[in-house]
């Protein structure tokens, strides 16, 4: 390979999430795959494609950018991209003209909306987004009478496609009051849009904590992105899954796996530094492979002589100092290690598992962050 490292993308794994997710959700409500973050990771031109394979019909994305890369490798005529966050003036033209919805919580974007709407000669499809308590984005309550003065008065050229909120912390219980305050308040203003005779086509708040914890969120859509990819929002929200079902293991399945391979070999005499400075000392002779991956490639600096990798089926220890494009690993207790053999970062290789959990805990990094930082430019390849 001309990278020195690959992600693979499990197929089968994606099913049977997609599959889990769908069984918990149930057949009436919109599930809106979202792949934001380049997919979490996963790479938006890989995983879209694949996704909508799996049956996924409705994406969500943060940014206009993202949205534009979706839509380039979206198969499907009648698959929908929905915009959560940034979309500035001069990309508003094209989502409407793409039929792609966006969220709006400026009163300046709605009105922005409408006039481009109408040069454009189609509707707009806005999704007013409430501030309930989150305190981020969102218009605030007396806001609402603009906007909805605003929907009744460009009601040709704005399509009211969505209300929608999003809950400060819903993976966790000791959330539970700020999020059902939340609920409180988007149910309030739900019916006050009702009472001013607006009513949206979807109603929705619920990411995969929320769609999971807190059934009646679930509404017309929901938003599910860490799910489909075989993690849960915390470990607490797996944990009252399996004691509301009864069940031990994990249902989800990890879709990514990271691959490198041996870079060089080499024997390190007793008393000799590895790496740079002073921060290993080979306390006796030791066998040491350099693998070309390092923190320019999402692999932490923080894992400095604490990270593990797998080669042979062994874990081994990364030893000295992370660099930019390289890792050194101690392999003295390994026979027959050769140039070119697999180097496993993430995942399996034998029986045994480097999971993105376990390398997130030794680099102090969630889930979310660790794999959003796999660059750009490492190639991903979807496998069975």
């Amino acid at each position: 390979m001309l990278s020195t490292s690959k992600i693979e993308i499990s197929r089968k794994a994606l099913e049977s999430n997609m599959r889990f997710v769908r069984e918990q959700i149930g057949d009436n409500t919109i599930i809106s795959t979202v792949v934001k973050g380049n997919a979490y990771g996963h790479g938006i031109e890989e995983f879209v494609p694949l996704a909508e394979a799996c049956g996924a019909g409705h994406f969500s994305v943060f940014d206009a950018a993202e949205a534009y890369r979706a839509k380039k490798v979206i198969q499907q005529p009648d698959t929908e991209i929905m915009i959560m966050g940034m979309i500035e003036d001069e990309h508003i033209d094209w989502a409407i003209e793409e039929d792609i919805s966006f969220f709006v919580f400026e009163l300046e974007r709605l009105a922005y909306a409408a006039k481009a709407a109408k040069r454009v000669g189609r509707p707009a499809r806005v999704h007013v987004e409430a501030e309930t308590g989150m305190n981020r984005i969102g218009y605030e309550a007396h806001e609402l009478p603009e906007v909805a003065h605003l929907l009744k008065k460009h009601q040709e050229h704005l399509q009211f496609e969505g209300l929608c909120t999003h809950f400060a912390g819903a993976e966790s219980i000791a959330n539970y009051v700020r999020v059902k305050n939340q609920r409180k308040t988007y149910k309030r203003i739900r019916k006050w849009f009702e009472s001013q005779d607006l009513k949206p086509r979807l109603c929705h708040t619920a990411c995969s904590a929320a769609a999971m914890r807190y059934p009646p969120t679930r509404m017309d859509m929901v938003r599910i992105g860490i799910l489909n990819y075989g993690f849960w929002p915390s470990r607490e929200t797996l944990i009252e899954h399996n004691s509301n079902v009864n069940r031990q293991d994990n249902p989800l399945q990890r879709l990514l796996s990271w691959k490198s391979q041996v870079m060089d070999i080499k024997t390190v005499r007793t008393g000799e530094y590895v790496g740079y400075g002073t921060s290993y000392l080979a306390n006796e002779e030791m066998k040491i492979a350099t693998v070309p991956i390092g923190y320019g490639h999402g692999f932490s600096r923080s894992l400095s002589n604490a990270g593990r990798v797998l080669i042979h089926g062994k874990r081994v220890g990364v030893i000295g100092m992370v660099n930019m494009n390289a890792i050194t690993v101690d392999i003295s207790q390994l026979e027959d290690v050769q140039r070119g053999d697999e180097v496993v970062i993430i995942g399996y290789q034998g029986d045994l598992e480097l999971s993105v959990s376990s390398f997130g805990e030794f680099s102090n990094q969630v889930n979310y962050e660790l794999l959003t930082r796999l660059p750009l430019d490492i190639p991903r390849d979807v496998v069975d």
